[in-house]
């Protein structure tokens, strides 16, 4: 009887005191990230697996983790984000030209493929094939969403602290 109790009151105090994203917390939502015209780029939601958050880490921007501050389970946000805030800005630099024959021939080259192209690192980096002209094919590192105003859709499932 003793625990049942015990979790009670738990269960009491995380109702009356529910955990607040903070500046280090751990989020699990549902996102789904839309473009300005109100396309889905991605979802969680269709294979119904929430992705985990981790605030503070760098991986977001401030922008897009300010939205996310004093928020709690069950909270569901929409909100924008121009380019810089989102996936940056299309920078230049990462748009690249190679040859043709660094390909392999089994690959078709039409623009808006994106391939896996290996690092000496071992890991792998998506590039989107802009253009194949004569020799020489036009491939560009930059994530496929930068440069893009972003509407993301968050719903809290859980937040650890």
């Amino acid at each position: 009887m003793k625990a049942l109790m015990n979790n009670d009151s738990k269960l009491k105090d995380a109702i009356n005191n529910p955990e607040l994203v903070k500046n280090d917390s751990v989020v699990l939502a549902h996102v789904t990230v839309k473009l300005k015209d109100g396309s889905i780029a991605d979802s969680t939601k269709p294979s119904n697996k929430p992705t985990w958050l981790k605030m503070g880490d760098g991986s977001f921007s401030k922008a897009f983790e300010s939205y996310l501050l004093e928020k709690q389970a069950g909270d569901n946000l929409t909100f924008e984000l121009e380019a810089e805030d989102a996936f940056g800005e299309s920078n230049p630099d990462q748009i690249h030209f190679m040859d043709l024959s660094q390909f392999p021939q089994d690959i078709e080259l039409k623009e808006g493929a994106i391939i896996g192209f290996d690092q000496p690192s071992g890991n792998q980096i998506p590039g989107i094939i802009r253009n194949v002209e004569g020799g020489s094919v036009k491939v560009d590192f930059n994530h496929p969403l930068a440069g893009e105003m972003i509407v993301f859709e968050i719903e809290i499932t859980q937040v650890k602290n």
